[in-house]
């Protein structure tokens, strides 16, 4: 029944209860907090707004692939991966605003599953029956479950877990289901956690077993440098997938982070549990750019900040360190999720999210339909729009928000609460299953460094708070009603064991100090806090012919971005480092943050233009090895938020200051 004590109104049922691994699986460091125990606030909450009023509010109304035809609600239309890629990003955002327009809407897509599955177990439209968009559509039910507690979704999950198992070996795993393995076993786990039907379990390891050895291929990495369509046996035109393009292909590799992991709960391997690390260890020394991803335009790319990163590897990289950080309890996987959500996620989006790129570049100096150094990717992957190139991140973009929010806050295993990642929010859980406790966020992070929680447990309780402190955050303090706490270590997470009552304040500083980082050829990135810094360049924005049929809504429009001011600047380094030498210009966090011109902090800096370094097909030519010479005269240029730059330089070459 209702509680509605302590300023908490919360349903003590099934879905909001915080399980935990059950025997034989082993206990990890945080539990997930179902979906509706947190909700945005601030930017955050005006951000996932900026989201609905845009393109995901809307896509069922106008594209083809997601209207009433679709193949997942009955019709005979698109019916793989777009309409589950649409839900698991619909169902998290509708229910974090509660927004009921987008409620009815989820409720539809997710309904015709739920009311359609067939005698033999299996669901989804009957004429394409690939295994990997039911990966996604089990995902999409753990969460409808979790908001809603409808009593239809762990019986249909059971059943057609039965209904996979019974078909596994005539039909194993192929192309991309054979590289996403992981993505199913995580939800069997997390059904079996419900349900302890140890056949959930057996069809893991029957996954296991069919999926691809992400440990093996990691262990002998042999792709260390930009791969091309020729040494991966591809044609021209794309349309096959060699073995080696999916096991090098982006998103594959984003989406692989976390399989390794999830599969040691069931393998016991320490080896497993470490794998999934040394991915990600690998990856960003071989193909690591200054925004937190790897480069994957479409296929692994090298360190060269003018390759791409594919809007869907941002979205499924995110998605498995947020698993991962549950399972591993590493801070540094916390400051890397920081990283990317806060500048590679909305460095894809127009600040009103009406437009996305298929391919972004660190270093972008124009986006328009022209040839790039792609990997393997066509001319149309760097322009803004609604269906650049393909149309997998048109239905996948809208994942990233909503589960980054959705996962802010996280139990520990000892009946506690962490906060994994800071941005304005309230989270309302339940101590021991029991005690409704509330945590509201008050911030204005990452643009500032100040954080203030109030604490509001029904009753005074005890547990601990476990506080994410990044590795960047030398001199942070915490306040516990005023009083300094000790024993604060970067790079770590701070437990604060206590007896908590309603009203108890805790106060955090974080020390937004500059500080630059080596990138490809010995170049350069500014950074503060978790924010990475961009020249601004000034855009000339044009509107393109959509890709669609004509006359297109405003909400499908595809834009052409020109530099009107130079690009090719080198930041003087003055002895001691540059990070003395940087003003900083803060201002109103305003309604679009993500825009260049709503960008809330500003920092100047000096620089010169370096005239060797000139434009290479259509892009930021290849970065000349730092430190480099220039006659030029110097200048005072500015730097913003790599996310509010929608043309940028965030690898700079450096001159030396003499």
């Amino acid at each position: 029944m209702p509680i509605k004590t302590g300023g908490i109104s919360n349903i003590a049922s099934e879905n909001l209860r915080i399980i935990k691994n059950r025997q034989p699986l082993p206990a990890v460091s945080f539990y997930p907090l179902p979906l509706t125990s947190i909700k945005p606030r601030g930017w955050l909450r005006r951000q996932l707004r900026i989201q609905a009023d845009g393109v995901t509010g809307k896509l069922d109304e106008f594209w083809k692939d997601l209207d009433a035809n679709s193949g997942w609600l009955g019709g005979t239309g698109e019916d793989w991966e777009r309409g589950p890629y649409y839900m698991d990003g619909l169902v998290p955002l509708a229910y974090l605003l509660d927004d009921p327009k987008l409620i009815a809407k989820a409720n539809k897509w997710v309904g015709w599953t739920l009311s359609n599955q067939r005698a033999d177990g299996s669901i989804g439209p009957v004429k394409n029956d690939a295994w990997w968009a039911r990966m996604i559509m089990m995902k999409v039910l753990i969460q409808h479950y979790e908001a809603t507690g409808d009593k239809r979704v762990i019986p249909l999950m059971s059943k057609y877990a039965d209904y996979h198992l019974a078909k596994a070996k005539e039909k194993p795993l192929n192309e991309w289901a054979k590289y996403r393995w992981g993505d199913e076993v995580l939800g069997l786990l997390w059904l079996y956690n419900r349900t302890g039907d140890a056949k959930l379990l057996d069809l893991a390891r029957v996954l296991h077993d069919q999926g691809f050895d992400w440990r093996g291929f990691y262990e002998d990495f042999k792709f260390t440098e930009k791969t091309t369509s020729e040494m991966l046996g591809l044609n021209k035109e794309l349309s096959n997938n060699t073995e080696v393009a999916l096991s090098v292909h982006g998103v594959n590799n984003g989406m692989a982070l976390k399989t390794e992991a999830v599969w040691s709960q069931l393998s016991k391997d320490e080896a497993d549990r470490a794998a999934s690390l040394m991915m990600l260890e690998k990856l960003d020394r071989y193909h690591g750019l200054p925004n937190g991803l790897f480069s994957g335009d479409e296929h692994l790319a090298g360190t060269n900040p003018s390759q791409g990163v594919e809007t869907c590897a941002v979205v499924e990289t995110m998605y498995s360190l947020e698993q991962l950080i549950a399972l591993t309890g590493n801070p540094k996987l916390a400051d890397k999720l920081e990283k990317i959500a806060f500048n590679a996620l909305p460095g894809a989006f127009t600040g009103d999210m009406s437009a996305h790129q298929y391919d972004q570049q660190p270093n972008q100096i124009r986006s328009d339909k022209a040839k790039r150094q792609w990997s393997t990717n066509g001319d149309e992957s760097n322009v803004f729009g609604f269906e650049p190139w393909f149309g997998c991140c048109t239905a996948n973009q809208h994942q990233g928000f909503p589960k980054f929010a959705a996962n802010l806050w996280m139990a520990t295993g000892d009946d506690g609460i962490a906060a994994i990642a800071y941005a304005p929010s309230e989270v309302k859980t339940f101590i021991k299953n029991k005690v409704p406790v509330s945590i509201t966020e008050e911030t204005e992070y990452p643009f500032r460094g100040d954080i203030k929680m109030t604490v509001n447990p029904n009753k005074p309780i005890e547990f601990p708070l476990v506080l994410h402190i990044p590795a960047w955050a030398d001199g942070t303090t915490v306040k516990i009603n005023a009083a300094n706490q000790t024993g604060i270590k970067t790079g770590d997470f701070y437990r604060i064991n206590r007896r908590w009552k309603a009203g108890d304040k805790v106060e955090i500083n974080f020390p937004l100090k500059t500080r630059t980082t080596n990138w490809h050829n010995d170049s350069v990135a500014v950074e503060r806090g978790p924010l990475i810094f961009s020249l601004r360049i000034g855009e000339n924005v044009s509107v393109m012919k959509a890709k669609m049929n004509n006359p297109a809504p405003p909400e499908a429009a595809d834009y052409e971005i020109k530099a009107t001011t130079p690009w090719n600047y080198g930041l003087v380094m003055p002895n001691g480092g540059i990070e003395k030498s940087i003003e900083i210009i803060n201002k109103p966090v305003g309604d679009f943050p993500f825009t260049a011109q709503g960008a809330p902090v500003e920092l100047r800096v000096k620089a010169r233009r370096v005239p060797q370094w000139k434009e290479e097909m259509n892009s930021a030519g290849t970065l000349p090895l730092s430190p480099v010479k220039s006659d030029e005269k110097t200048e005072t240029v500015t730097l913003i938020p790599y996310g509010s730059a929608k043309l940028r330089i965030t690898a700079f070459p450096f001159i030396l200051d003499k």
